[in-house]
């Protein structure tokens, strides 16, 4: 197993059964001494830092993102994180009364925040399409979803990993169904980059937002926002500073890229690092990495499930899931209690969910993970459910 030798690498504290990598991440330690060092290269001369010498940096490290998820270096800008990413795009939107944004139910809760306040000021309406859990197949999701799309439907706005269920959306054929019928599309990457492969040219949404400090790798504040050519020119800053009317030292050859780049002071350490972190994963053979974390989680939902003695909530021989995914609780658990309880007493970190009434564990399994982990899980589980009865 990889993760045997992988674990020596990260800053974690392993006396922890740490199963919750898709909240923050977790940063591996040459990634960390990378960022480490940048800081220094900043604060040993910060005027010619950000001054002369950050456009160099922010391009090099534009372009080492760009390889590795298939798009030209002049389409993506950094930003903190992904619901920043979601927070320029709904703002940049003209949107009015009537004109309708289309979700799923199983977004993130920051975001749905951010739609509920643009429409509360446009007076546009958010709507959540519901996906049933079990699902059964992308083809099953993708009818489900489209059932939602009218004539008034302006933007689809929809999660390609979801955040409380761990589920495979096939953003693809979304996105491509949406552009035939005129509709501006944004993903939220969120749990995307480095859990699987990513091609945005071949995925085809209008903007699609990522964190790259979670299953990528990176230190915390490194996101990006991808936008094709075409609707570049939609993107308003939510800061508005030197990147306006950038000076030709400064400019990077992109407006876009100048109006997110240029926002004030700030410590861009966490993006110019992206480069180590994609090194990193390269070095170590990511594919054999991903593979072996989902072979670990696959029995695992199972062994849940039995305990439980419920039925999976997708296929478990399917691609709707991949490094990160749930597995379902008895609606008489009380699930605050047992989170606690599971942490002091087991020593184990994972996410307890309470989805449409419905509650999960949602297990993430990452390169330093061991099937120790896993068992602990279970035997924690095994336990104290009995006793976390509602």
């Amino acid at each position: 197993m990889i993760s045997n030798r992988l674990s020596d690498s990260f800053l974690l504290d392993f006396s922890i059964h740490f199963l919750n990598h898709g909240s923050f991440g977790a940063c591996p330690r040459p990634v960390f001494d990378v960022y480490q060092d940048w800081q220094r290269r900043l604060e040993q001369q910060p005027v010619l830092f950000l001054g002369r010498e950050m456009i160099a940096h922010d391009r090099q490290a534009r372009q080492a993102l760009g390889e590795y998820l298939h798009t030209a270096a002049n389409n993506l800008a950094f930003v903190p994180n992904a619901t920043h990413g979601v927070n320029i795009i709904a703002r940049s939107l003209t949107l009015g009364p009537g004109d309708e944004i289309l979700t799923s139910d199983h977004e993130y809760g920051a975001c749905d925040y951010t739609w509920e306040f643009v429409c509360q000021k446009t007076g546009a309406t958010y709507i959540h399409q519901p996906i049933p859990l079990p699902v059964r197949s992308s083809e099953e999701i993708f009818e489900q979803f489209w059932r939602g799309v009218t004539s008034r439907t302006r933007v689809i706005y929809l999660s390609h990993i979801t955040s409380p269920t761990a589920l495979r959306l096939p953003v693809e054929a979304i996105c491509a169904r949406a552009r035939q019928n005129g509709i501006l599309t944004l993903v939220d990457g969120a749990h995307a980059p480095g859990q699987i492969f990513l091609n945005l040219e071949a995925i085809g949404p209008d903007w699609y937002v990522g964190n790259c400090h979670k299953w990528m790798l990176a230190p915390k504040g490194a996101g990006f926002l991808y936008a094709r050519p075409e609707v570049q020119h939609l993107v308003e800053p939510l800061i508005v500073s030197w990147g306006y009317h950038a000076a030709p030292q400064i400019t990077s050859g992109s407006q876009y890229v100048d109006y997110l780049s240029w926002t004030g002071t700030k410590d861009p350490a966490a993006s110019l690092s992206i480069p180590a972190a994609i090194q990193f994963v390269e070095t170590h053979n990511w594919e054999q990495v991903r593979q072996e974390c989902h072979d670990l989680l696959r029995p695992t939902i199972q062994r849940i499930c039995e305990l439980v003695q419920m039925e999976p909530l997708y296929p478990l021989d399917s691609d709707l899931y991949h490094q990160m995914g749930i597995a379902p609780l008895p609606s008489n658990t009380d699930i605050a209690t047992l989170k606690t309880r599971l942490y002091d007493e087991c020593r184990v970190e994972v996410p307890l969910i309470d989805w449409n009434r419905r509650k999960f564990v949602r297990i993430s399994v990452q390169g330093y993970n061991t099937q120790e982990d896993l068992d602990a899980l279970y035997a924690g589980l095994k336990e104290l459910l009995p006793q976390t009865r509602l």
